[in-house]
């Protein structure tokens, strides 16, 4: 005998288009709510399948998906589902399956979760967006960069505090800060014959020396729609580091023109709703224009982030590049910069730049951040 519950749960996962196959599924109340709200946004997939809805013959009469709206289906799924669950289907909604009518209605806007894919799903729509959508879409951007500033600033700050100082101690308890030899040094009376080990009842941390001479990083962002991620952290990153003492920030952006939003670099709202996603893509150029700001090439650090698919003639871009290596610029190019630092990249391109000098990489922000101040401590 068929376990009735085992029916149920097929039927829930398999939707309206199962009612034939399990017609011994019976559905409670609260399941048709269930599969009602389901339906409305997994039933897109199957129509454009050719599967056509029509109305529903089990029991509670019309499961019809039209008489939801948005804002009411919004609703249901918190209703019904835990967080965790409605931020996933939220998310199937906006990126797999394309329901842009989640975004053009503010008071839909009101209601959705803010969270990083949100995010990305905002930033890609806002060119399409009408002003009262686009002011929502501002609204949530702000959140969400606020969450992300909260989480990621204490640790690219520590990262980017400066070198190690042996010969300052500091009351800032951080691992980074350890000072492993004082630490042994003062504490040998407290030698554990027993356990063969010594007891630590006085840890030793070390300050760490401020930067006098200035620097400057130049972010250079691909605006491609496959480094949407990234150039959200980008824009997080450069809020960051123009708060750094001694630390001049350059932002460009580009596909096949360029944007410097340098005099922006510390709101990273303000550059966010300034990018411009797809279009073609002109590395070089770009390349060739952040090399004309360098004033300092041995202190400027030169950051491309870009999946490196270059539509104009690559010559341009490996030229440019050979010429900061030979002018001591420190270069790295990011196929990635997130908090998965999974990147999708052209590896022919990426391979023909690090024989120029560039260092290539993909990184997680913070990782970033130690990367960066490696190099200027």
């Amino acid at each position: 005998m068929t376990d009735p519950q085992l029916l149920r749960r097929w039927r829930l996962a398999l939707g309206r288009y199962a009612e034939r196959a399990l017609p011994s599924a019976d559905l409670s109340g609260a399941d048709m709510r269930t599969d009602r709200a389901l339906d409305y946004l997994y039933a897109r997939e199957m129509e454009k399948r050719g599967l056509r809805r029509g109305k529903s013959g089990g029991k509670g009469g019309s499961l019809d998906p039209t008489s939801l709206t948005p804002l009411g289906w919004l609703g249901e799924l918190r209703d019904l589902f835990p967080q965790s669950v409605y931020e996933t289907v939220q998310a199937h909604a906006i990126d797999n399956l394309g329901m842009s009518e989640l975004l053009s209605d503010p008071s839909v806007l009101d209601a959705l979760e803010p969270n990083r894919d949100l995010l990305k799903a905002l930033i890609a729509f806002k060119g399409a967006a009408n002003p009262a959508a686009r002011e929502k879409i501002r609204e949530v951007t702000r959140k969400v960069v606020k969450e992300i500033l909260r989480q990621l600033r204490p640790r690219i700050e520590a990262a980017l505090a400066g070198k190690p100082n042996r010969f300052r101690r500091s009351q800032l308890k951080a691992m980074k800060n350890f000072a492993w030899h004082e630490t042994i040094r003062d504490n040998l009376k407290n030698w554990d014959r027993e356990r063969g080990r010594i007891v630590a009842d006085r840890l030793r941390f070390h300050g760490r020396s401020q930067r006098r001479l200035p620097w400057t990083i130049m972010l250079c962002v691909d605006q491609s729609g496959s480094m949407l991620s990234s150039t959200i952290y980008a824009a997080v990153m450069a809020s960051i580091l123009t708060a750094l003492p001694s630390v001049e920030v350059k932002l460009v952006v580009f596909d096949t023109a360029i944007v410097d939003l340098s005099s922006e670099a510390h709101d990273a709202v303000e550059v966010l709703m300034s990018v411009q996603l797809g279009g073609g893509t002109n590395i070089g150029a770009a390349v060739e224009y952040c090399e004309s700001l360098v004033t300092q090439p041995t202190r400027t650090i030169f950051v491309l982030i870009s999946d490196f698919e270059e539509g104009a003639p690559v010559g341009r871009l490996l030229m440019a590049v050979r010429r900061m290596a030979s002018a001591r610029i420190t270069m790295l190019g990011l196929g990635a910069l997130s908090d998965d630092a999974a990147p999708v990249y052209d590896h022919r391109t990426a391979e023909r730049l690090a024989g120029c000098g560039m260092e290539i990489a993909a990184l997680t922000p913070d990782r970033f951040a130690e990367w960066i101040g490696a190099r200027i401590a």
